[in-house]
């Protein structure tokens, strides 16, 4: 999408959010409802509007089962965080700490994990190049 803005890590990886989430759907026959859960880490608000916004004209309804552990793991009121979490620790964090819980309780039976990253460096930052976003999805169910 062209995204140059290393303070806009989210926009820059919500592009291969969206293209690892269709590629799962395709690929497994599975419908965003199939999941209790689908959660990414870490886009933050900004990243997860996005891939809210451009998922749904593909043909892709998540709003009822979709969230980012980034947005999740702060109070982005009374922390002051602006956007969300940072770094690879968010999903992990929530996975491993909140979400794993939840499916030992039944609360959750299906989750979509979907790990995010971005493929840069200072220098290709302050060259002015595009940030490359990865995603990998694991699927989990009890």
């Amino acid at each position: 999408m062209g995204i140059k803005d290393a303070n806009n890590m989210g926009a820059a990886m919500a592009p291969a959010v969206i293209d690892t989430m269709i590629t799962h759907f395709k690929d497994t026959g599975r419908a965003p409802s199939y999941y209790d859960l689908i959660i990414t880490g870490d886009l933050g608000h900004i990243g997860k509007d996005i891939v809210k916004e451009l998922i749904q004209p593909k043909g892709y309804n998540i709003n009822s089962n979709y969230n980012d552990c980034g947005v999740l793991i702060f109070d982005k009121e009374k922390q002051d965080t602006h956007s969300g979490g940072s770094g690879c620790a968010c999903i992990a964090t929530v996975f491993s700490g909140y979400l794993f819980k939840m499916m030992k309780q039944k609360k959750y039976q299906k989750i979509l994990l979907i790990g995010t990253g971005a493929l840069t460096n200072t220098t290709s930052v302050s060259q002015g190049e595009n940030i490359l976003g990865i995603a990998h999805a694991v699927s989990i169910e009890v």
